[in-house]
């Protein structure tokens, strides 16, 4: 007799989610604390790194949410953060991936 596996997915970004909706909607920035802001900026980076190494990169943000000026300041900050600067950024800009 065969044994069915259910396999529950589950959501792991909608309490976060909502978190930074409720914090931009209301202007109190500050529920969300930085720390945690941390965290969740370090793992998805880290996340979308390898799934994008690993095979074609997934969509990154939906654009349609997002301000260049959103991009420019989360970008110059993840740069800024790990001692790049934009010639380095420039030589993986355009690489091939093996």
């Amino acid at each position: 007799m065969a044994v069915e596996t259910q396999i529950k997915v589950v959501s792991v970004g909608s309490d976060f989610v909502a978190a930074a909706d409720h914090a931009l909607q209301s202007g109190r920035l500050d529920s969300v604390s930085d720390a945690e802001l941390e965290r969740v900026m370090t793992a998805a980076v880290r996340l979308y790194a390898a799934k994008a190494e690993a095979d074609d990169p997934p969509a990154v943000v939906t654009s349609a949410l997002v301000t260049p000026t959103d991009i420019v300041v989360t970008v110059s900050a993840l740069i800024r953060a790990v001692g790049l600067n934009l010639w380095d950024v420039s030589m993986w800009f355009n690489r091939e991936k093996r």
